[in-house]
């Protein structure tokens, strides 16, 4: 059970196989745009990272030009997991190895912020290597390996020594 108090923030990343404008890439970015919207009116969805372009293929993550981001927050597990693997996205899921290289390191992390909270690139790329260097925990986790909002993390982070982004 979820405390309305806090609501689930996410967050992957995908390093592109070509350029977003190549040919390799055309149904992936065509599709931007409707999957986006679907989560926009998703049940439980209440935010998504994006710039003034409406998606988040620009803006910076760990200084790769090569990395994409997708960061959004949900009322809970059971509302982003409904949305991750019916429809669109779904779709979208399956064909990901076209689009985007297979990478070692952990690409996607969960955390519980206070409700209102909309975390930055920076929270999310300091979740994301806690998640590689502790695996899942309180403070990042996986859907397999999630904990409870009651186990949240307060939102003034305190960066791990030796995780910060050195972008």
């Amino acid at each position: 059970m979820t405390s309305a108090a806090y609501q689930l923030a996410q967050v992957n990343i995908a390093r592109l196989k070509a350029p977003l404008d190549s040919p390799q890439l055309k149904d992936f970015v065509d599709a931007l745009d409707p999957v986006n919207a679907d989560a926009d009116t998703a049940d439980g969805f209440v935010w998504r990272l994006q710039s003034e372009a409406g998606d988040a293929t620009d803006i910076p993550v760990f200084g790769d030009e090569w990395l994409i981001i997708n960061m959004s927050v949900w009322r809970d597990a059971n509302a982003l997991t409904a949305y991750m693997y019916q429809g669109r996205h779904r779709e979208m899921l399956a064909r990901r190895r076209e689009w985007f290289e297979k990478l070692q390191e952990a690409t996607a992390t969960l955390w519980w912020v206070p409700a209102g909270h909309r975390p930055t690139v920076a929270e999310a790329e300091s979740r994301l290597l806690h998640l590689r260097t502790h695996g899942p925990t309180p403070y990042a986790f996986t859907l397999r390996t999630s904990f409870p909002a009651q186990g949240a993390e307060p939102v003034a982070l305190e960066v791990p020594e030796g995780l910060g982004c050195s972008a």
